[in-house]
């Protein structure tokens, strides 16, 4: 999907066709959208490629006056009734008087520019529409920071009830988001102080302040992602510890239970052989061989029960 903007007298219109201070935005291009884009603007096709690809890394590339930077963005998608949180590689390229943006799906980053939702936002002002992005890009990840968080408080507290393998799973799922998190952070960051130490791209005064802006919340979304991955870490294997030791116990329980009901089944096996036997010839033989073996049961749960067996 191909769309244009432009900023007019401060509203966002969506233009038919390129032209100089607009806003170009890809989302899942198809080759005939990258090959128009590549004609017509001369950008680098492996520029145009490279955010198609989510296995690609976080870096600021200067080619034939061509600026292009690629970093990676939190996204939040529903599955199988949960959330799931990851990242996705967004490619934002500066060529001339042109700024194009591409990615592999739509996101909340990008929806809130084309809605226009961003104060002080002009297409023309190439340099703060890339630090507006970025900036959104790092307070973003701060709020899903936030959401996994309180969710690992919400599975804690269905763990304490339950202690079943599906709030574990849940756990483990939220700590591979915050990996994905940790790893994608550090990559931007390095993206951001190049931006920072170079004249990659022209930055003025107000744009200064700006990208220090951004940095600090990356910074910050930096140590809050290993701080939650570390108290998710040990909550996990707290959490396993307790259900290996509640199964312990269980079968503790078990096998004394088993040992108290084989005592009758012991006085029964002796009495049921076709030999000789204490008592067989007496009336009272039942009753009493069932009150000794009852007798010989209680006294070894007693013991059983002393030693914590039960």
């Amino acid at each position: 999907m191909l769309n244009i903007y432009k900023t007019v007298e401060g509203s966002l219109l969506e233009l038919n066709e390129f032209e100089e201070g607009c806003w170009i935005n890809l989302i899942k291009p198809t080759d005939e959208e990258i090959q128009s884009i590549h004609k017509n603007l001369g950008v680098e096709m492996d520029f145009l490629k490279a955010p198609l690809d989510d296995e690609e890394s976080s870096r600021i590339e200067v080619e034939n006056e061509q600026v292009f930077i690629l970093v990676d963005i939190p996204i939040v998608e529903e599955y199988e009734g949960s959330y799931v949180y990851s990242t996705l590689p967004l490619g934002i390229i500066l060529k001339g008087k042109y700024i194009i943006t591409i990615c592999l799906k739509e996101n909340y980053i990008i929806q809130q520019f084309e809605q226009n939702k961003v104060r002080s936002f002009f297409t023309y002002k190439r340099t703060r529409f890339v630090l507006q992005l970025l900036y959104r890009m790092a307070t973003r990840y701060l709020l899903y920071l936030k959401q996994i968080d309180k969710m690992s408080n919400e599975i804690e507290r269905q763990l304490h009830r339950s202690m079943k393998n599906k709030e574990l799973i849940q756990l483990l799922d939220l700590e591979k988001s915050l990996v994905y998190f940790s790893t994608s952070l550090r990559a931007n960051e390095i993206v951001l102080e190049k931006l920072l130490k170079t004249d990659a791209v022209k930055l003025y005064p107000d744009d200064q302040d700006l990208l220090e802006d951004v940095i600090i919340e990356n910074k910050q979304a930096i140590e809050m992602a290993n701080i939650y991955s570390n108290i998710l870490s040990g909550m996990m294997d707290a959490f396993a510890s307790v259900i290996s030791n509640n199964l312990n116990i269980v079968m503790k329980i078990l096998t004394s239970i088993t040992i108290v009901m084989a005592i009758p089944t012991m006085f029964a096996s002796f009495y049921g052989m076709n030999v000789a036997l204490p008592l067989q010839n007496s009336p009272y033989a039942f009753s009493t061989i069932v009150g000794l073996s009852v007798i010989v049961s209680v006294i070894v749960a007693v013991f059983l029960a002393k030693r914590n067996m039960f």
